[in-house]
């Protein structure tokens, strides 16, 4: 081989290996593009995430990071998918639909192959009706759909052929369990086949999806981490704790990563030191847990990309909702605190479920699930509590699993049967401020069994 010869197959190897691989370049091989819009809120409107009893209203007065919705599209041959994360509270199932419907018609992306995944942000609106928790901006409603739709058609014009690098890295300090004391959860390390829900646990650890593309740069990184967005609770809009984690890794990397929310109903950020969480603690824990997962990323051999959905009915527990309609109706002088909130709060309640439909005895979903070469992806529109998300990675047929909650809906909590036992929080007050009928004790369980079964029948 003369001199040029080799240097010019040394230099395009080089350029295979830093770029992507030569299958990527083939018509029935993964491609991937992103895009991005502006959903900074105005000032005046609510934020959501914390009680403020009418008049009191928190709203926002200025504006910490500006927000964001990000959108990737992903082909594998004629099918096509859509992944988008947005700095909101959360959103209803309505409204995703309005969103999948209108970005389905724009590009041509099959609507239930659309997720939208909220960050759960508390220094952000919510698009979900929620009592006393935060109020809702049909303008700004409206605004964020159009920009959500933008964001998709952005993504699908940005299109290239691609290679996805999976990483992943445990993010210690990064976030506790609240619902015990300090340290004495659990985590995945310890996580088996006999581990059941009737201990509480933590997820620790981070996945990194980094798409390296043909002749784009930067690389695209998506990353997946349970942990409330809560680290603010003032007035300043912005992104939370992921906010600030994407402001560390551009600086550091000139990359800007996407965040999908996952197992949050027992999860909040920080080391625990700080019940609530604390912003520094979170994301001196999180970013170098990030940047690992990015430089240890290996190459994945995608050869499909498959997309399901399921419908499943969450089960109310009318039983126990007679029993708070009658608490009330017999003293409310003595609904005026605790499970109760306030008496103000309490009323409320009482006057929007006093006539509540008896006959509904379900809350209908749609589950999704996308099947990516080796790796698995679960949206659901809840908040579990961490052994669920576990036991779904756990249970599910692909190598790796992201379970991906706060997806194309909002339903609230879902926690475990002690939970409704020990009159916990997230079982007992959540389904007021989200007004609906609490669910049944192994509601969660019920549905992490359904997501096990769409994964199964997604990976054929």
């Amino acid at each position: 081989m003369k001199r040029r010869q080799f240097l010019s197959a040394v230099a395009g190897g080089m350029a295979v290996l830093g770029a992507t691989s030569a299958r990527a370049a083939t018509a029935d091989s993964l491609r991937a593009g992103e895009g991005r819009a502006d959903i900074t809120p105005p000032l005046g409107i609510e934020l959501a995430g914390f009680h403020k009893p009418p008049g009191q209203e928190r709203r926002v007065r200025g504006i910490r990071q500006p927000a964001e919705v990000r959108a990737l599209v992903l082909t594998y041959g004629p099918t096509q998918a859509a992944i988008c994360s947005l700095d909101v509270l959360g959103i209803s199932r309505e409204m995703a639909g309005r969103i999948q419907r209108a970005a389905a018609e724009r590009t041509g992306i099959p609507a239930g192959n659309i997720h939208l995944v909220a960050t759960h942000d508390h220094s952000m609106p919510t698009f979900k009706k929620i009592r006393q928790w935060g109020g809702m901006s049909p303008e700004f409603m409206a605004t964020v759909e159009e920009r959500t739709v933008e964001a998709i058609a952005a993504a699908r014009a940005d299109l290239a052929p691609a290679e996805l690098l999976l990483g992943k890295c445990r993010a210690t300090g990064g976030s506790h369990n609240r619902t015990v004391k300090q340290g004495v959860a659990l985590t995945d390390e310890q996580f088996g086949p006999d581990s059941t829900d009737a201990q509480r646990w933590l997820d620790t650890m981070l996945h990194a999806l980094v798409f390296r593309r043909v002749g784009k740069t930067p690389d695209l990184v998506w990353y997946h981490f349970s942990a409330h967005a809560v680290c603010y609770a003032d007035e300043q809009a912005g992104p939370d704790w992921p906010g600030e984690v994407a402001r560390e890794i551009q600086n550091q990397l000139g990359l800007r990563p996407s965040f999908l929310q996952g197992h949050i109903g027992d999860v909040n950020p920080g080391d625990g030191s700080d019940w609530r969480g604390e912003i520094r603690q979170t994301v001196a824990a999180i970013t170098p847990a990030l940047k690992q997962a990015i430089a240890a990323a290996s190459p994945q051999p995608v050869d499909c990309l498959r997309a399901r959905s399921a419908p499943f009915n969450v089960p109310f527990d009318m039983e126990r909702f007679e029993q708070w309609v009658e608490e009330y109706r017999r003293d409310p002088g003595k609904c005026a605190s605790g499970q109760w909130v306030d008496a103000g709060f309490a009323d409320d309640w009482f006057r929007g479920n006093e006539h509540r439909d008896r006959t509904i005895k379900h809350l209908p979903i749609t589950l999704g699930a996308i099947q990516l070469g080796p790796l698995g992806m679960l949206f659901h529109p809840g908040e579990l509590y961490s052994y669920y998300g576990l036991a779904i990675r756990r249970d599910s047929p692909f190598r790796d699993t992201l379970v991906v909650g706060c997806a194309d809906g909002s339903i609230g909590y879902l926690p475990d049967p002690t939970a409704y036992q020990n009159g916990e929080y997230s079982a007992i007050v959540v389904p007021k401020i989200a007004d609906l009928p609490p669910y049944q004790p192994t509601a969660a369980r019920e549905m992490a069994a359904a997501a096990v079964a769409l994964l199964k029948q997604t990976a054929g």
